[in-house]
């Protein structure tokens, strides 16, 4: 026989070996039951959460309107207040309108005169085109009137001549030749007097087609509506009712009226930010994600997103639209200086933008700076 079986059992070792595998078998399901779970969360992470990126360094954002005048005056009316939601269109402030006014009423005033100065000067050119055939009719009369003095100078000449020849023969008495230099003179200080006023006349018509010119062509190729000084006119009215609209300020977009500063009795000056509108049908939400994360991230792809605002159990929907050209460091006040002996590698964060769905902001309206749970399923692309 040999020693083992030659050793004896004593009860203290029969009852050691069930204890010792009821261990063995409770160790044994133990890690059984480990492995099944492992296998389980290795199976769910990887059919669900696989491809997924997530960050809570989301916020909402919006493409807000800030408003302002256009105009300076005093304010005479404010409409709105902080937290109301308006609509494109509603009267924000009014402003008082009596300088806006009185400029108008100068304006339309100036414009007359301009159009009355255009319809004096196409009148002028009326006139001075009759005062051009006024004074070509003068100058033909005058031209006759030579003709006949030209006329009267020849027989007078002729006479004389003649009588001055027969003077000699005794035929012509000294009385008839005296009377007939007379009117050879007289014939000749005529035609000089005819001379002189078609001279004269066509002097006064050159002045009267230098005046016709001058008015035609502060009128030609014009009517009262393209006349210069009419068109500077108009613009000025124009201007002028537009300032005069301009003392009622209107909401450019819809939304929520927010950091409202204005108060009746203001002088605000053109360009001074009155208070500002906040779209909450439009907003998005600006997801800055580590760089690690973005490999597989594309324009495109669905996000869930959570807000402590309302809790969990409101998931939006969203749709990445795209990435910044920059990561907050690269556009901050102060840029991070990494030319340096000290440096030290840090992850940054690109944000992305993303779009939410409209009829969920219409159920379920966000507030712009609101922080945002934001998960990108990536395994669809």
């Amino acid at each position: 026989m040999t020693a083992d079986a030659a050793a004896p059992i004593t009860p203290e070792t029969s009852e050691e070996n069930p204890l010792l595998d009821k261990r063995r078998k409770a160790l044994r399901i133990f890690m059984g039951a480990v492995a099944v779970i492992a296998i389980g969360w290795g199976i769910w992470y990887f059919v669900t959460q696989a491809g997924r990126v997530h960050t809570d360094n989301a916020y909402v954002g919006a493409d807000t309107a800030v408003v302002t005048p256009q105009i300076t005056a005093t304010v005479k009316e404010v409409r709105v207040g902080s937290t109301q939601q308006v609509k494109q269109g509603d009267v924000l402030v009014v402003l008082d309108d009596a300088d806006a006014r009185i400029e108008l009423a100068n304006a339309e005033a100036a414009l007359q005169q301009a159009q009355q100065r255009f319809r004096q000067a196409q009148a002028a050119t009326t006139a001075s085109g009759a005062r051009v055939d006024a004074r070509g009719a003068d100058v033909a009369q005058a031209r006759a009137r030579l003709g006949m003095a030209q006329a009267d100078f020849n027989k007078a000449k002729d006479a004389w001549q003649r009588r001055s020849a027969l003077a000699a023969t005794g035929a012509v008495s000294a009385e008839e030749l005296s009377q007939a230099r007379a009117a050879h003179d007289s014939a000749q200080a005529a035609l000089g007097q005819a001379q002189a006023a078609l001279a004269a006349a066509e002097a006064t018509r050159s002045s009267a087609d230098a005046d016709l010119a001058g008015s035609a062509a502060l009128t030609a190729g014009l009517s009262e509506g393209t006349a210069p000084d009419v068109v500077a006119a108009q613009a000025r009215v124009a201007q002028a009712q537009l300032n005069l609209e301009r003392t009622v300020i209107r909401a450019p977009i819809s939304g929520i009226v927010t950091n409202r500063t204005v108060q009746v009795g203001q002088r605000i000056a053109a360009g001074t930010p009155i208070m500002t509108l906040v779209p909450l049908d439009a907003v998005f939400v600006d997801a800055n994600f580590k760089e690690s994360q973005l490999r597989k991230v594309k324009p495109g792809q669905p996000v869930e997103l959570t807000s402590d605002f309302y809790g969990s159990d409101v998931v939006f929907k969203g749709t990445v639209v795209g990435f910044a050209g920059g990561t907050g460091a690269a556009f901050a006040l102060i840029p991070a200086q990494n030319a340096t002996g000290n440096w030290v590698k840090v992850v940054q964060r690109l944000p992305v933008r993303i779009r939410l769905d409209p009829a969920q902001l219409k159920d379920h309206p966000l507030r712009v700076g609101l922080t945002m749970d934001a998960v990108i399923d990536t395994r669809g692309n």
